[in-house]
C-alpha cells in the first residue's frame, strides 16, 4: 500500500533499501562503521538512550501479584488462563519460554498487568510466532524483555490482535521477525526500546480501522526492517521504524529513531491529526518522516540529521532527477473537513542538519480514487467513502474533481533551520533541494487530471508556503516539476514566490 509512486512517463520509483547490519541500539549511518551519536544536549532533555539504559523492573512481587517460574516451561501462558481479569503478574529473572508450539502465545485478560523483574525475558526461541495477542484491553506490559519471536510478514508479536488501551512502557522489544508491536486504539508506548525488528518496531494498524487516539512518546526505535522486505518485495511500501495505517490522532514525542532500514517514521494512507514534536530522527537510511495520503500535522521541534544518504545517494547514482527528500509529504495536507487540532500540516522549529535534502512536497497526478495508480488500493479519501463515485463523468465536476484525490495542500513551512555541508554528506549533485512540484497527468484516459494541471495547482494555487526559514549552505529548489531546478532568488522570485523574510548564506553549512 500507498508508497510514493510517480506516473510511468517518471518510471515509478519504489524505495528499495541498503543491506546494512543492524546489532544493538546503534547502527550504520552514512559512513560504513560510524556509529549514531547521542542525542544533542538540546534533544537530550526528551529523548533517552532507552536501549542501552534501560530502567529496571520491581525487585520483588508487588502484593498480590501472581509469581512466574522462568523454570517452568509455559508457565506464564497458563498462569493467565487460570487467572481472572485484572490479575498482576510478575515475572522472576531469567529467560521465559512458552510451549514449544507457534501458536503457544500469552492471551491476557481485561486489564491484566505483566511486570518484569531485572533481567526477566519472554524468549520466542525462534519457535513461537507470538508473545501476547488476543481481544482483551487495557493490558499492562512494563520492564520485560521480549526477543526472538517469528510474526509473519505484516503480523506483530506483542498486542498481535491490536487490542485497544494497552499500556507498554520500559519495555525492550527486539530481534523478533514481523512487527515488533502493534497498536491499538488508545495505546501508550512509554520508554521502550524498540530494536533490530524484521520488518517494524511498531506497525500502528487496526483491522477495520480507524486505529485513534495514540501516543508514541520517549522511546528508542532503532535498526528495524532488517529483514529488507522493500528489497524483497519491492514497491510495498511495508516498512519503517514505525509506520501508521489510518490513525486518528497521535503524538509522537520525544523518540530517538535511528539507523532503520528505510524510513523512520512512516504514515501512510488516512491518518489524520498528527502531533510529530521534539524527536531525534537520525541517520535513517531513508527519509525521516513520510507523511503520505493524510490529513492535518503538526510537525515541531524536531532535530532531523544524517538521514536518506543511502536512498537519496542510490537513485542520484543512477540520474533520478527526482528531490528525494528527508521530510516527504507526500498527497497530503490540510483539510478543515477533517476534524482534527489543526487545518493545515504545519511545519516549523525544526533542524534539518546533513541529510541528503530537505523537505519535498509531492502530489502524484495519477493518483487518485478509483484510479489504477493507487496504490492504497481499495481506500479513497477521507471526503469520499465509495470509491466508486470517482468516475467519469461526475469526477470532472465539483464536489468530486476536488474531493476524489489527496492533495498536497495548506502546508505551512516555517522558522525552520537547514544546514548543508555537502562534504558530510558526501555528495557532489542532486542532494540539498527543497521542493514542491508534480508529474505531468496521462492516465487512465478518463482522468480530469491531465497535463499540468495538477502540478499547476500545488506549486500556486493549494496555499503551500515556505517563510522566515534559515538556510546554510548550497541549497537548491525546485517548482513544478522536476526539470526546474532554481536558485534561491528564482524561488522567492515571480511567479513562486516563496520563503519571504528567509536568509541563506551558501557558504556556512560546513
Amino acid at each position: 500500500m500507498g508508497i510514493r509512486r510517480r506516473n510511468r512517463a517518471l518510471a515509478v520509483v519504489a524505495l528499495a533499501l541498503a543491506l546494512l547490519g543492524v546489532a544493538g541500539c546503534v547502527g550504520t549511518p552514512g559512513a560504513p562503521g560510524e556509529p549514531s551519536a547521542a542525542p544533542s544536549p538540546t534533544a537530550a532533555r526528551s529523548v533517552a538512550r532507552v536501549c542501552a539504559q534501560p530502567a529496571a523492573g520491581p525487585v520483588k512481587a508487588p502484593a498480590g501479584a501472581v509469581t512466574v517460574d522462568p523454570a517452568v516451561v509455559g508457565d506464564l501462558a497458563a498462569k493467565t488462563r487460570s487467572s481472572p481479569a485484572h490479575t498482576t503478574f510478575w515475572l522472576r529473572p531469567g529467560r521465559h519460554r512458552l510451549k514449544a508450539d507457534r501458536y503457544s502465545q500469552v492471551v491476557p485478560k481485561k486489564g491484566n498487568r505483566y511486570l518484569g523483574a531485572p533481567g526477566a525475558v519472554l524468549d520466542g526461541r525462534r519457535t513461537n510466532q507470538y508473545a501476547f495477542g488476543g481481544g482483551a484491553r487495557d493490558v499492562t506490559i512494563r520492564h520485560l524483555t521480549v526477543q526472538r519471536f517469528v510474526a509473519p510478514h505484516n503480523e506483530g508479536v506483542v498486542n498481535h490482535d491490536s487490542a485497544d488501551g494497552w499500556l507498554v512502557e520500559h519495555a525492550t522489544i527486539q530481534h523478533n521477525s514481523g512487527a515488533g508491536l502493534m497498536a491499538g486504539s488508545r495505546q501508550r508506548v512509554r520508554a521502550s526500546c524498540l530494536r533490530g525488528n524484521g520488518q517494524y518496531g511498531m506497525n500502528a494498524y487496526k483491522d477495520g480501522g480507524p486505529l485513534r487516539d495514540l501516543v508514541v512518546e520517549g522511546n528508542e526505535i532503532a535498526g528495524n526492517n532488517t529483514g529488507d522486505w522493500e528489497r524483497r518485495r519491492k514497491g510495498c511500501g511495508c516498512t519503517a521504524g514505525v509506520k501508521f495505517w489510518a490513525v486518528d490522532g497521535a503524538d509522537v514525542r520525544g523518540n530517538w529513531v535511528h539507523d532503520n532500514r528505510g524510513a523512520g517514521l512512516w504514515a501512510d494512507t488516512n491518518n489524520n491529526d498528527f502531533r510529530i514534536e521534539e524527536n531525534v530522527l537520525d541517520a535513517n537510511d531513508g527519509a525521516a518522516l513520510i507523511y503520505e495520503t493524510s490529513y492535518n500535522a503538526v510537525i515541531r521541534k524536531n532535530t532531523i540529521r544524517r538521514n536518506n544518504r543511502v536512498e537519496g545517494r542510490r537513485y542520484a547514482d543512477r540520474g533520478d532527477s527526482f528531490p528525494f527528500a528527508t521530510l516527504y509529504l507526500s498527497e497530503s495536507g490540510g483539510e478543515p473537513r477533517v476534524r482534527a487540532r489543526t487545518d493545515k500540516i504545519e511545519v516549523y522549529r525544526n533542524v534539518l542538519e546533513n541529510n541528503w535534502s530537505g523537505i519535498t512536497l509531492w502530489e502524484n497526478a495519477d493518483r487518485f480514487c478509483n484510479s489504477p495508480a493507487n496504490t492504497s488500493l481499495g481506500d479513497c479519501t477521507l471526503l469520499v467513502r465509495d470509491a466508486g463515485r470517482c468516475a467519469r463523468p461526475a469526477i470532472a465536476t465539483a464536489p468530486l474533481y476536488s474531493d476524489c484525490r489527496w492533495k498536497t495542500q495548506r502546508v505551512d513551512i516555517h522558522d525552520n533551520r537547514f544546514v548543508l555541508d555537502k562534504s558530510a554528506v558526501k555528495c557532489t549533485v542532486k542532494c540539498g533541494r527543497m521542493a514542491v512540484l508534480a508529474n505531468y497527468g496521462t492516465y487512465p484516459d478518463w482522468s480530469p487530471y491531465q497535463g499540468e494541471r495538477v502540478a499547476e495547482a500545488i506549486t500556486h494555487d493549494q496555499r503551500n508556503r515556505w517563510h522566515d526559514n534559515v538556510y546554510l549552505g548550497p541549497w537548491e529548489f525546485v517548482a513544478h516539476d522536476p526539470s526546474r531546478v532554481l536558485d534561491f532568488g528564482q524561488w522567492r522570485g515571480t511567479p513562486y514566490q516563496q520563503d519571504a523574510d528567509s536568509t541563506l548564506d551558501p557558504r556556512a553549512g560546513g
